[in-house]
């Protein structure tokens, strides 16, 4: 039964060179010295289970040719005017030497016989580049080398020799940093191939140690950009909660009266009722002596009401002029004493 799929459903991919398989069969041809060069390891891998390590040391020459190395070549023979993304990651090595020498990484090159590649990677002092053009070309990115951190690639190319027809975009670490830009990616009448490793110029001596992942050849984009990251969750905000009402001041109690209140002139009366009138009592006289030569002398005494009397009579008059007058007798007889 013969299975149709819409055309939706058809992988962009070309080719996978991710390690996958647990070895190199991925890839068309090997070029080293020794197996310990090109190394299937488990870790570190940029995704998956696998990655590949490649060692470089003074003097590695598997094919006679200018320079040492060890590499990976796929024959992905693009063709003039073919476009293609490619995908990949490579961390160099804490140890990986500093040399103002070219140290290749990842190139393409043409399938005729002499000359620097057209389009490659490379590492120059402290510095990550991408030349495009090859002997006369020109760089036309770099970045600041960064070692034991996985450097993640996107390269979007059209092929051709053309340079108003060729061109490249370059993805790294997740950002455009080169947008489209027309150059010649093609010598004339040339396919190009891919290698992937370590190329670099004989005088280097210290051993040369990086790490490739995750190779994915494709016609679209969206089958090389990594998926984006997850959103974040969500997080309710926070609610001051409502500030607590002061109570309510309690209300003053009424004065109650229960029982009757008892003035001194004895009428009674309560909270609810009104006063009985109070009657005027007459108030007791207090005896106020005065002193003289004592009782065989004759003491004059008198009386004098503490109230006010309610009416101006004669028996008001009579109580102001009786102690005026004994005042008065006294004062006499006192001066005629002292006399």
């Amino acid at each position: 039964m013969l299975l149709v799929l819409p055309a939706g459903a058809l992988a962009s991919i070309k080719w996978k060179g991710d390690f996958e398989t647990g070895n190199l069969s991925q890839w068309s041809a090997l070029q080293r010295v020794a197996n310990d060069r090109l190394l299937v390891v488990s870790d570190p891998a940029r995704q998956g289970k696998y990655a590949v390590k490649v060692t470089v040391k003074k003097g590695d020459d598997p094919i006679s040719a200018s320079g040492n190395r060890n590499e990976l070549v796929y024959f992905s023979d693009e063709a003039p005017n073919s476009e293609y993304f490619y995908k990949w990651s490579t961390m160099f090595d804490a140890s990986f030497p500093k040399s103002n020498d070219w140290q290749l990484f990842a190139q393409w090159h043409h399938d005729g016989c002499c000359g620097s590649p057209p389009l490659e990677f490379s590492v120059r002092g402290e510095k990550l580049s991408l030349r495009v053009g090859g002997d006369g070309g020109r760089t036309v990115w770099s970045a600041p080398l960064q070692r034991a951190k996985w450097n993640d690639f996107v390269l979007h190319v059209r092929w051709s020799a053309d340079p108003k027809v060729g061109f490249i975009e370059l993805y790294y670490q997740g950002q455009l940093v080169v947008k489209k830009t027309y150059v010649s990616t093609q010598y004339e009448g040339d396919k190009n191939y891919m290698k992937l490793g370590l190329y670099r110029n004989e005088s280097i001596a210290p051993t040369g140690i990086a790490y490739h992942d995750g190779m994915v050849m494709a016609t679209s984009l969206s089958d090389v950009l990594p998926p984006p990251p997850p959103p974040a969750p969500e997080v309710a905000p926070v609610v001051a909660p409502a500030p607590t009402p002061a109570p309510a001041p309690e209300p003053i109690p009424e004065l109650e009266v229960d029982e009757p209140i008892t003035p001194p002139g004895g009428a009674e009366f309560s909270g609810d009722e009104t006063p009985a009138t109070i009657e005027s009592t007459p108030v007791e006289t207090q005896q106020e002596i005065f002193a003289g030569d004592g009782p065989e002398n004759g003491t004059a005494q008198g009386e004098v009401a503490l109230g006010c009397s309610t009416g101006a009579g004669p028996a008001s008059w009579a109580t102001l002029f009786v102690p005026l007058a004994l005042y008065f007798a006294f004062r006499r007889r006192t001066v005629a004493v002292r006399a």
